[in-house]
């Protein structure tokens, strides 16, 4: 579990005693929270009734998958801790023992000098791999990605950044998990490279039309002529809840709602 400022640990007891849950089970709880990007949490532990899962928007899972009244109760704890990480930056301690992401990079302090430039400061992750590097702005809404020593700087929209990843080999494609999934990071607009701006969310330069020749099916597409991010990956998770609600592990009015909420998306 990780370290807990003085506020921390008071928020922690009041939300235990609000919920009537231990400390330890919202401690617990709190971590899968932060893990996830206050958007989702894994977890296990017995007084949320083993394992489950959670996801921002009313989606939760529970072992104990027909007790309705325990389901309510951690989506309602959950929804707290996500809004209390979100407001409150000062919940865990900044010490020696730093939580890490999966690249074992800290969540909390840069790993050296600031590469990502002066306008944005404390990345919530960051890493490097294969002559990468990343550092991923929530509160800002920015991913700045380091390859071949150049810096580029993405608009990350509301995607909620779990991770990044790359493909085999040097310099290869990148894609990081989101609630809509696996996204490909050149879906993303970029803002800026090497401290050139190339557009800003106000502002968006968009690129002549340049159709791919026929020899080369892989070429540039511009911006405007890709669909909009996320779209397919909404109707994936669309197509995962019926899975879940065939296989009964939704009720109807689980579903509809969850269904609703995506679609209100498009």
């Amino acid at each position: 579990m990780r370290p807990l400022t003085p506020s921390g640990q008071q928020a922690v007891n009041q939300l235990a005693q609000r919920h009537g849950f231990s400390v330890e089970a919202v401690l617990v709880m709190l971590d899968a929270v932060l893990d996830g990007n206050g958007s989702m949490a894994q977890f296990s532990h017995p007084e949320f009734g083993g394992s489950g899962q959670w996801m921002a928007g009313g989606m939760t899972m529970l072992s104990d998958m027909f007790n309705h009244y325990l389901k309510g109760r951690v989506d309602n704890l959950c929804a707290e801790l996500a809004a209390l990480l979100a407001s409150q930056a000062d919940l865990i301690q900044r010490g020696s023992v730093q939580p890490q992401d999966q690249n074992g990079a800290s969540l909390f302090a840069p790993p050296g000098p600031d590469w990502w430039g002066p306008e944005l400061r404390w990345p919530d992750s960051s890493g490097a791999q294969n002559g990468v590097r990343y550092a991923y702005f929530s509160q800002a809404h920015r991913l700045a990605i380091e390859v071949n020593g150049q810096v580029t700087i993405y608009d990350t929209l509301d995607h909620q950044i779990g991770g990044i990843s790359q493909q085999q080999g040097y310099g290869g494609s990148l894609s990081f998990n989101s609630q809509y999934g696996l996204i490909d990071v050149n879906r993303l607009p970029v803002l800026s490279i090497d401290g050139q701006v190339v557009a800003t969310p106000a502002t968006p330069v968009a690129a002549a039309p340049q159709p791919p020749l026929a020899s080369d099916p892989g070429a540039w597409q511009p911006a405007p002529a890709r669909p909009l991010a996320g779209e397919s990956d909404i109707f994936t998770l669309i197509e995962r809840l019926a899975e879940l609600h065939q296989r009964g592990l939704l009720s109807d009015l689980e579903y509809g709602s969850k269904k609703a909420e995506l679609l209100s998306r498009l």
